[in-house]
């Protein structure tokens, strides 16, 4: 197997460089919340899941049944909750969420788990202590976007979320249900918080579902933008014009952090609920 490429993971906390009044605002943004019981943990973890996949369905991220979102459970954190095998993403609630441990085991819920959330999302988790939350789905400018085999470029403000913090996984092992697979995409993600599975798609990880989850949706919107500036510099001759390192940097400190990442998520969170209010169910 070729070495995977991949770019060192930076500091993620707030960066002392920010100006000091940018660096207050930031620490009196709304911040995820804490619990005093597992149980309350467990239910917000689970709102979020199935939230995040009703906004998946919702912004055409669903191939069939293919596609995973999982949380780690607050309290058996040997287990992870995933949403139901052959439940399209628009139909998930956090009644249906299903619990099941890294050997495959589905240990609470009524459906099976998919083969391929287990052989990654286990292998995910297992490596990476620090992700409460993984997210990968078959989504079509991810997957075009794999296909090329390369890391996304500082073209965009947005994109700078992933600067010097993704990595690609640069050999297609076929559908991922074997666990060697999943231990060879954990390994490729490393400590970063995105990678592009090449000719597969796009997985991230998070300290939070919310986190997890915002990082998949604007990656995805990264690709195709990437995508598009591409084939416009390739009809018109012109050149990409690239982030200088020094102002990605500064942009990955502001929008590339975790706290950043549940912030943009709350947004989304508020949206699809109004929406769609049974997910709660």
């Amino acid at each position: 197997m070729n070495a995977p490429q991949s770019q060192a993971a930076p500091d993620n906390g707030i960066s002392a460089d920010l100006p000091q009044r940018l660096q207050a605002r930031y620490r009196n943004l709304p911040r995820p919340p804490h619990f005093g019981m597992p149980a309350q943990e467990r239910l917000y973890r689970k709102q979020r899941l199935a939230a995040a996949f009703r906004l998946f369905s919702k912004f055409g991220f669903d191939e069939g049944a293919a596609g995973h979102i999982t949380a780690r459970d607050p309290e058996f954190t040997d287990t992870f909750w995933v949403n139901p095998f052959g439940v399209h993403f628009s139909q998930v609630q956090v009644s249906n969420l299903i619990r099941c441990d890294h050997h495959g085991n589905v240990v609470e819920g009524d459906y099976p788990v998919n083969a391929a959330a287990f052989a990654i999302h286990s292998r995910v988790h297992q490596t990476r202590g620090d992700a409460v939350a993984a997210a990968h789905s078959h989504s079509t400018y991810g997957r075009a976007w794999s296909t090329l085999g390369r890391l996304l470029e500082p073209i965009t403000q947005d994109v700078c979320a992933f600067y010097q913090d993704h990595a690609v996984y640069d050999e297609f092992g076929g559908v991922a249900i074997e666990l060697d697979e999943g231990q060879r995409i954990a390994d490729a993600l490393g400590p970063h918080k995105a990678a592009i599975l090449q000719n597969h798609g796009l997985l991230t990880v998070g300290k939070t579902v919310d986190e997890a989850v915002w990082w998949f949706i604007t990656l995805e919107r990264s690709c195709q933008v990437q995508l598009l500036a591409e084939a416009a510099a390739a009809r018109t001759g012109a050149a990409l014009r690239t982030i200088s390192d020094v102002a990605a940097r500064q942009a990955y400190s502001i929008v590339g952090t975790p706290q950043a990442g549940w912030f943009q998520f709350q947004l989304l969170y508020a949206r699809i609920v109004k929406e769609q209010p049974d997910l709660l169910d």
